[in-house]
């Protein structure tokens, strides 16, 4: 099935869409743009990753270029097939296609290799026995100039007999390292003899056990991109440290230069974007795995209900930058909202049922009304909803004593049914034991069918509801932010991220009634609930005997209210 090309993929003009619009102007790389995605197959992909999936493929779009999917797979302790596929399935989902562009780091092992060894030749390598704990010692520190390894100075003969022996399998892991000869006094740390290569007893889930040492990820991201023919290597702002090593390892192999530019990562508010920190609240239990609706990753996100164009619409709102900043996700609750409301059809779902009589109407009668499935979107038509003497109604849309300011249903208090009727409460039936309100007996007024009254009386309040006989049952899950702090992983607060888990990001209801006409809806099939909020139906739970659904958001638009305050 081939991929749809996804609308709307335009960025504002940024810093990175100018450096390629002068490069394309200067005939760098004879007018070619090619950029890449390269993903790391050992966690899920989160919206941090949308932003750079979105900004990859975007540029190459719209400057006619091409955009490579490459997995860095040098790690195969902490690397699987399956997120090497819920990758593809993301980056899929969200709108974007490789073409014949799917690549590997594992793809390019032997020339990694190949050039390693030039390096050896070239007087620019050698191989180290110091630990990981002596080489972080020599390397000194930021004020401080590191000191030369005592292996620094082998012969290009030793150093080329020990890493053909590493790779044999002749040294234990850790024992042995290969490492670039650069500047151990350069102010920039990454500068330093950085390792190159390492030995690791591990199966990859592409090449076995051929391989017993493995690249390093500075090492083998600008020969992947030089390979490739990679014009714009776009990073995040932590590798432009890196920058240079990047540029060394080109320059002193004599090969094919791509620019590496740097941006802003995503930061949002109210989660955590560390895939260590993701995979810890996986692995200990904390979330129901890597598409928990709560977690930030695509995903989770898909679960949730939310669409790709509003993940693309958030990307593009959030823009590029130089600077890291935290980026509140009302906003991206706000481009969910935005984007469903055009969509997603309109039904009446009623997540804790009161029982209403309606006294003065048949027993044995049962009308069709005619209902809207999306005042925004005329074109969506409308359905028929059954109304009977039994119904349910929201048990928070009725109060026996009501404040001043509660206008919904009260004794003696008429209010309108939507599309339905005028209904009056004439009669309160309470539990004996505990007081609690368990049945309303209500009359309706016959003339007010369509739910307006001729003599255009008003009412101050409209109330969503289901026929009790006709309704299906179904559990519905209220998801809220996964940390009740902003920022849970500030390293300046201290202390475990953990700690700020919120202990009421979901809540699970069992009894709930929504409209008949809901059974047998597909997993992923997108609602507004009247007066609630926008529901999807669970792809992993959901089935005809059980309807499962889960909210992606409330319909209070706190962003709108965020940008209306800012504006006063």
């Amino acid at each position: 099935m081939k991929t749809p090309k996804p609308k709307n993929t335009a960025h504002p003009p940024n810093f990175i869409g100018n450096i390629i619009a002068e490069d394309l102007r200067a005939n760098k790389y004879d007018g070619r743009v090619h950029t890449r995605f390269p993903p790391e197959p050992n966690g899920y992909l989160h919206i941090g990753h949308a932003k750079s999936i979105c900004l990859n493929f975007g540029l190459a779009a719209e400057n006619g270029g091409l955009c490579n999917l490459r997995f860095d797979d040098t790690n195969p302790s902490k690397e699987e097939l399956e997120y090497v596929e819920s990758i593809m399935e993301d980056v899929r989902w969200l709108g974007f296609d490789w073409g014949d562009r799917l690549f590997y780091a594992s793809d390019y092992f032997e020339q990694l290799y190949e050039h390693a060894v030039q390096l050896i030749k070239d007087g620019k390598a050698y191989v180290c026995e110091l630990s990981t704990r002596e080489i972080r010692e020599y390397r000194g520190a930021l004020t401080e100039p590191g000191k030369d390894s005592p292996y620094r100075t082998r012969s290009i003969e030793e150093n080329l007999d020990l890493f053909e022996r590493m790779r044999a399998g002749e040294f234990e892991d850790g024992s042995h390292v290969l490492r670039a000869k650069i500047d151990m006094a350069s102010p920039n740390l990454n500068m330093r003899d950085p390792v190159i290569y390492r030995i690791l007893r591990a199966e990859h889930h592409r090449t076995g056990n051929k391989w017993c040492i493995y690249p390093m990820y500075d090492f083998t991201h600008c020969l992947s991109d030089s390979i490739e023919g990679i014009t714009h290597s776009i990073c995040t702002l932590e590798f432009e440290d890196h920058r240079p090593l990047y540029d060394w390892f080109l320059y002193e192999l004599k090969l094919y230069h791509p620019q590496q530019i740097e941006f802003a990562r995503l930061n949002l508010s109210y989660t955590v974007m560390s895939k260590r920190m993701l995979l810890e609240l996986v692995d200990q239990g904390y979330v129901n795995g890597w598409d928990d609706p709560r977690m930030p990753t695509i995903s989770g996100l898909r679960r949730r209900g939310y669409t790709p164009e509003s993940i693309r619409d958030f990307c593009q709102r959030i823009g590029v930058a130089k600077r890291d900043s935290m980026v509140d996700i009302a906003l991206l609750e706000h481009s969910v909202r935005e984007d469903l409301n055009k969509r997603a059809p309109r039904v009446m779902g009623v997540l804790r049922p009161l029982r209403v009589v309606i006294d003065n109407y048949p027993e044995d009668q049962v009308e069709e009304l005619d209902a809207l499935n999306n005042p925004e979107n005329p074109s969506m038509g409308s359905r028929k909803v059954p109304f009977s003497r039994l119904l349910y109604i929201e048990g928070d849309d009725f109060l026996e004593d009501p404040p001043k300011k509660f206008f919904r249903l009260a004794p003696r208090r008429e209010v309108r049914l939507r599309y339905a009727y005028f209904i009056k409460c004439v009669g309160v039936v309470k539990d004996e034991q505990t007081g609690e309100v368990v049945e309303l007996h209500c009359t309706i007024d016959p003339e007010t069918r369509g739910g307006w009254a001729p003599d255009g009386r008003k009412v101050k309040a409209t109330l969503h509801w289901v026929s009790a006989a006709h309704s299906i049952e179904a559990e519905v899950r209220l998801y809220d932010h996964l940390f009740l702090r902003a920022n849970p992983s500030d390293e300046r607060e201290g202390g475990d991220f953990k700690r700020y888990l919120n202990p009421n990001s979901l809540e699970t209801l069992t009894s709930c009634r929504v409209e008949p006409g809901l059974k047998g809806a597909t997993p992923g099939s997108r609602y507004q609930f009247e007066r609630l909020g926008y529901f999807c139906v669970d792809s992993v739970d959901s089935s005809d005997e059980a309807l499962v659904f889960n909210r992606t958001v409330t319909l209070r638009d706190t962003w709108a209210k965020i940008k209306k305050a800012e504006n006063r």
